[in-house]
């Protein structure tokens, strides 16, 4: 790569020719403000927040699309500079709805920062306010265009990151509008509620559709039995939340926490994640002995299950048969859970504790009822746990560890890393292995299916057969899976898919964090938490063992099929 050297504000810094003038000057240790601009997109130009001055220039460059050159000279703190970035600011506010107090970004809002950094207290021009109708036609996601500042990065994210394109820009001037086609609701668009817009926007134009008043209502009922189960990616992402260090482990405060909210029972998602294992691990293995639909497809992500029966429906019948973690421990919590305690089970109000909004979506999927119940009654993202947390004014940091209850609470390594991408297949892993070879996994390490790449590819022998699997995360890396599996080119026999980059430690739900490295952090988080387990397989938690004795009988047996394991259907793509 060649280099070049760029003046930023009378200070040489070399740089890739490739780079950008925002890259060189994040070098120079200058820090631009933008707006539209995101780490994780392609650059757009669309706000004018971060123009420059490029002498020789006839006018201002924003600093994110324009390409550095050899020598070029660039100003970035210039009258000019800030009074055309103060402009551009004031006219983006004087369309918006200032109702910032009762906004779910309050305080966490680039818009709102930008107005404190750059100095704008009033707003000179009088813009008109568009009053146009919130979409609340989702269980996962609110939409409120009035917000919305057309800095099109949901559209970005939609289309070149999760390649679903449920959103796009409709109507021209004023009257622009940015979401699904006009008179469908996201709800009865392609959307796949995997919430990837509403942790890249940068105000509060679509976020999550939120069930705290719900659950707190709950928790003050007498007659209700308040369960919750925490899945592991929230247990390394709610640090960062409360202003600690990213990816720091906070499971065993995270139960203390949520005790004190008043929950009556603390279990956590890694317990059915072992039996996820267990099921889906014997289906494979059936498959791959009897003959069946191959490559077997993991069916944890309902982001993912959505997309397939949109985009690829011919492939349903390879999906895992197997429900979710959260949609089985639903099932058992009204089940097993609820004969074992002698309690109603229309007395028992199931909450699940989630990095990810399509979960919501999942919860609320008509298939999920095998108890003849609603599986799982709410949904909480990482964000609303959070505000609960704050709603109660508990300091979590300096709260003593507890425990999770058991039986539910008992969990692996396997489990926790069903948080990361490439997790699911390690844990399977874990367990097939020693089930066919009848001996000791020789590591517990599949570095193969480890990392935040978008796809992985590795062959496993199992008593002298290569078992081909592939690993991905992000849809649109899923999309170039499912297309190399329709053409012929790939013939994997298990395929782990994930809906969001990096699995569901970059979940919808999770802590909004513009920076580019909170994944990798989550995800170290992940494994610390596994290598530190005293049980590191799914087939030797003792609690799932007792539950196969006690109750199910043995993997794939027709009470298990009934009460964990679904099915799914074909959708339109239009």
């Amino acid at each position: 790569m060649e280099i070049v050297t760029v003046k930023i504000d009378g200070h040489d810094v070399q740089v890739d020719k490739g780079a950008t003038i925002l890259d060189a000057a994040k070098l120079a240790g200058v820090k631009i403000p933008t707006l539209c601009h995101h780490p994780m997109l392609r650059p757009d130009g669309a706000c004018r927040i971060c123009v420059v001055e490029v002498a020789g220039a006839r006018n201002l460059a924003a600093a994110c699309v324009m390409p550095v050159a050899d020598k070029m000279v660039v100003n970035t703190n210039t009258p000019m500079v800030r009074q055309t970035r103060r402009v551009n600011l004031e006219l983006i506010l004087a369309n918006h709805p200032l109702t910032c107090p009762s906004c779910k970004r309050n305080l966490n809002c680039e818009l709102q920062q930008l107005a404190l950094d750059m100095g704008v207290s009033e707003i000179p021009y009088e813009g008109r306010k568009r009053e146009l109708a919130i979409d609340d036609s989702s269980p996962a996601l609110v939409r409120e265009p009035n917000k919305c500042i057309y800095c099109s990065r949901c559209v970005r994210v939609c289309s070149d990151v999760q390649s679903v394109d449920a959103l796009s820009f409709y109507r021209r001037g004023f009257d622009t509008e940015v979401g699904p086609p006009p008179g469908v609701g996201l709800m009865d668009s392609v959307c796949v509620q995997c919430g990837q817009c509403a942790v890249t926007c940068p105000v509060g134009a679509i976020y999550e559709r939120s069930a705290v008043d719900d659950v707190w209502q709950a928790i003050s009922d007498p007659k209700k039995h308040v369960i919750v189960q925490a899945a592991p990616a929230v247990q390394v992402s709610i640090a960062e939340a409360l202003g600690l260090e990213p990816g720091l482990p906070m499971t065993g405060k995270m139960a203390a926490a949520l005790r004190r909210l008043g929950f009556d029972k603390i279990f956590t998602t890694e317990f059915t994640a072992d039996l996820t294992i267990m099921e889906e691990g014997t289906e494979l293995l059936g498959r791959l002995k009897n003959g069946g639909p191959l490559p077997l497809i993991t069916s944890c992500s309902p982001g993912w299950i959505k997309f397939v029966e949109h985009n690829f429906p011919e492939f349903l019948e390879n999906l895992s048969t197997c429900k979710s973690p959260q949609q089985m421990f639903g099932a058992l919590a009204k089940t097993f859970y609820a004969e074992k305690h002698g309690i109603d089970p229309a007395n028992i109000y199931s909450v699940s504790l989630m990095p990810c909004t399509a979960k919501k979506f999942e919860a609320a999927r008509q298939e999920m009822n095998a108890s003849g119940y609603r599986d799982v009654d709410a949904v909480l993202t990482t964000r609303e746990l959070v505000r609960m947390i704050k709603e109660a004014s508990l300091d979590v940091s300096k709260l003593d560890d507890e425990e999770f209850d058991v039986p539910f609470g008992m969990l692996t390594g396997a489990a926790t890393i069903f948080g990361t991408t490439g997790g699911v297949a390690e844990a399977a892993l874990r367990t097939i292995y020693e089930l066919v070879t009848g001996e000791e996994i020789p590591t517990f390490e599949y570095e193969a299916v480890r990392g935040l790449n978008g796809i992985k590819e590795a062959t496993v022998k199992l008593n002298n057969v290569d078992v081909k699997i592939a690993v991905t995360s992000g849809l649109k890396n899923a999309r170039e899976v499912m297309n190399r599996v329709k053409s012929g080119e790939a013939d994997y026999h298990f395929i782990e898919i994930m809906g969001c980059p990096g699995g569901c430690i970059g979940g919808g739900g999770q802590p909004i964090n513009g920076g580019a490295d909170y994944r990798t952090k989550r995800a170290s988080g992940i494994y610390q938490i596994d290598a530190a387990s005293a049980v590191r397989k799914s087939h030797e938690n003792a609690a799932v063992k007792q539950l196969y004795k006690e109750y199910l009988g043995e993997p794939n047996s027709p009470k298990a099929h009934k009460l964990l394991h679904t099915h799914y259907t074909p959708r339109n793509r239009y």
